[in-house]
């Protein structure tokens, strides 16, 4: 447990050098959420074919309203980046940045785009059935809603299945409301969203490879 402890509390530092480095000033606190969720990281046996597919759940994470985070998408067709929204899907967010630290979206394809309706990815098998081996309840709010383009919202078979597939819609589609859970909206990559949809088809078949080269989380945190 010390060593683990130990790891958390070096990653935080490092995070914090390098932002610095950047010229940004940010003030890094390690959670004991962020702790449990760097055991969770440990226990990963990567060299295992499947380990995408095996993940345990984290825990819930505990955020703060002050601070926002960020999961920047680099694509084969371009970047992207969404800020995501901690206080009405806190479940949603600590999933993605967990199963984004871990590595699980990097080379995932977007296996499902349907023009003017959204694109869809995160399926470790990349056949649109896979998850990470875990599942969980939407999250919903009145205060959010499928109103406009660029929205991260989470795909799922039914209640009580959410995982690791998300879509990001093109245009409104305010029937989805209290169906999938909206976790972000993009405040950059309209060019790339747009590159998306222009491989997109009807039946929903991309007309060219379209995947996540790299995921990464990105935080402004408070004092």
């Amino acid at each position: 447990m010390n060593s683990i402890i130990g790891r958390s509390m070096k990653l935080a530092y490092l995070m914090t050098v390098s932002v610095l480095a950047l010229g940004i000033t940010v003030h890094a606190e390690i959670t004991a959420a962020q702790v449990v969720n760097n055991q969770h990281l440990s226990k990963v046996d990567k060299s295992n074919p499947l380990w995408k597919q095996t993940l345990t759940k984290p825990e819930l994470m505990k955020f703060k309203p002050e601070d926002k985070y960020y999961w920047d998408l680099e694509t084969n067709v371009g970047k992207m980046s969404f800020k995501l929204f901690t206080e009405t899907a806190p479940m949603h967010v600590t999933s993605t940045i967990y199963l984004t630290e871990l590595g699980f979206y990097d080379d995932v394809i977007f296996h499902r785009v349907i023009t003017s309706f959204m694109a869809q990815g995160g399926d470790p098998t990349g056949t649109g059935r896979g998850g990470p081996g875990y599942k969980y309840d939407g999250e919903f709010s009145q205060d959010v809603s499928h109103d406009r383009p660029g929205l991260l919202s989470m795909a799922n078979a039914g209640p009580g299945t959410d995982g690791s597939q998300f879509f990001i819609t093109f245009i409104p589609t305010q029937y989805l409301d209290g169906k999938h859970t909206i976790f972000g909206s993009m405040v950059s990559g309209q060019k790339t969203l747009d590159a998306l949809e222009s491989r997109g088809s009807r039946s929903g078949r991309p007309t060219a490879p379209l995947k996540i080269i790299k995921a990464s989380i990105r935080r402004e945190l408070s004092e």
